[in-house]
């Protein structure tokens, strides 16, 4: 996983295509 955290509109990075908020975005 990245070290930076990604825009929370964005992609997330661990690779489930969903955006980072509705993921992994606490």
């Amino acid at each position: 996983m990245a070290t930076a955290r990604p825009a929370a509109s964005g992609p997330c990075p661990c690779g489930s295509g969903k955006k980072y908020k509705r993921c992994h975005g606490r």
